[in-house]
């Protein structure tokens, strides 16, 4: 991370990235990023009040006699693959007892239908053909409600490419291995797996010098962002058709939103990175990664992020760990000692990466008091439960940060009846300001955490 050469910036700074957005030129660009997303608008209220929803995956399930804590409450210990959370174990929750059951495929392919399923809570569609179907995942759902908050409604990310056409295991698409998040029954929305792209996504069309001069004109002038694009678009406007014309009034409007609430906060600044380089090995990959979630919300150029460590069921080794098996063929451990050792090890590298994020997001200081940790909902969990049963109960999962305050945190919660994932969803979307009285195919109401 040594290359990083970060540049600080007050928010203002982005809207004059933001002002390449909205120029004419790119207007057909605006009308697809907010094309099925303008349904539904976070209110001012909401954007005043910054909550943000993340959903982390890792693949091939959890070996669950290491990670699951042997007590309950407060004064739990750590297993030895959580071990790692230690740093940040006071804003995490250990979740025991819930289930995914739409999640259980027709006949083999539990790792494409898990992962489809992973934050739907739907049962997918069996095919290899165009025919997939699935839900909307949960942070769609959230992104149609306050992604008109930020510059992106969502960003996909992780580590592990591919498209979605053909079967990738057991019969079922690779639409469902390799996407975790859903805007609709027949879109996967395609994850980012290269980190420069990443980071030219989210800072496209900076030019640091340039731009400054830029703000300082506008700043002279005493003008703005909106201003100047609106120049542009009352000009265009009467060539636009009623469609045209609504989504354009819809995107100033948010344009609008933003700047005033950025204009209340100028002190605020975050830290801008140089472009990371390219020769990454996995873990560098994944923290580099993790670091521009982090600079994605506290410049607040987005509230919702799902990131997949691996398309499912990944077979990847780990040498580095001293591991040259494949990290699905391990997971069919057969009760092997061996296997739970490789297992346990290759877990705990992942939740060494989980806490390196999570203590990312909490050095990070919020205007009103805390971190950017409280603001978060942090959801992190697996296709399956244990890897050789291929069960989809007792789900091993983490719900880090609180959403300002929604829940109590540094417990280890049991839960009885296997309640379903689905509630857990209604209970994240409510505490980040997205209404929702059920989710999925199985969810009754909120989940108590």
């Amino acid at each position: 991370m040594s290359a990083w050469s970060k540049k600080k910036l007050g928010r203002r700074f982005f809207l004059g990235g933001a002002g390449a957005a909205i120029a004419l030129p790119f207007l057909p660009s605006a009308a697809r990023m907010i094309e099925g997303r303008s349904t539904a608008h976070a209110d001012h209220a909401s954007c005043e009040d910054p909550k943000r929803l993340l959903a982390w995956y890792v693949p091939c399930g959890i070996h669950m006699a290491a990670w699951r804590p042997t007590s309950t409450g407060r004064d739990f210990a750590l297993p030895e693959i959580l071990q790692p959370l230690e740093p940040v174990r006071a804003k995490i929750n250990v979740l025991t007892g819930i289930a995914n059951m739409p999640a259980r495929p027709d006949g083999p392919g539990d790792h494409a239908a898990g992962t489809g399923s992973f934050i739907t809570a739907t049962h997918v569609v069996k095919t290899e053909g165009s025919d997939i179907r699935n839900g909307v995942s949960m942070d769609q759902v959230a992104a149609m409600h306050i992604g008109s908050c930020t510059r992106f409604a969502s960003l996909e990310l992780g580590i592990d490419g591919g498209g979605p056409a053909g079967g990738c295991d057991s019969g079922y698409s690779c639409a469902y291995a390799r996407n975790v998040s859903w805007s609709g029954p027949q879109t996967p929305m395609p994850k980012m797996t290269d980190v420069r792209a990443v980071f030219d996504r989210l800072f496209e069309g900076f030019d640091p010098t340039a731009s400054l001069a830029e703000i300082e004109r506008r700043r002279a002038y005493r003008t703005s962002v909106l201003d100047v694009a609106l120049e542009d678009a009352n000009s265009l406007r009467p060539r636009l058709g009623t469609t045209d014309q609504r989504k354009l009034d819809e995107y100033l409007t948010a344009v609008r939103e933003v700047e005033l609430r950025i204009s209340s906060e100028e002190t605020l600044v975050c830290e801008i990175p140089g472009r990371p380089a390219t020769d990454l090995d996995l873990t560098a990959r994944i923290d580099v990664m993790s670091d521009l979630q982090a600079i994605a919300m506290q410049c607040d150029l987005t509230r919702v992020i799902t990131f997949m460590m691996a398309n499912a069921g990944s077979n990847r080794s780990y040498p580095f760990l001293g591991i040259s098996d494949g990290h699905h063929s391990l997971s069919h451990h057969q009760g092997n000692a061996e296997n739970h050792r490789k297992l346990t090890l290759i877990d705990r590298w992942e939740m060494e990466r989980f806490s390196y994020f999570l203590q990312k997001l909490d050095s990070i200081e919020e205007p009103g008091g805390g971190t950017l940790l409280d603001t978060c909902a942090v959801f992190l969990s697996s296709e399956i439960s244990d890897g050789d049963r291929h069960n989809h109960d007792d789900m091993p999962i983490l719900v880090a940060g609180t959403a300002n305050g929604a829940w109590e945190t540094g417990r280890h919660v049991v839960y009885d009846g296997r309640p379903p994932v689905a509630n857990l969803f209604t209970t994240l979307l409510n505490a980040v300001g997205v209404p929702s009285e059920r989710f999925g195919d199985d969810g009754t109401g909120p989940l108590t955490i």
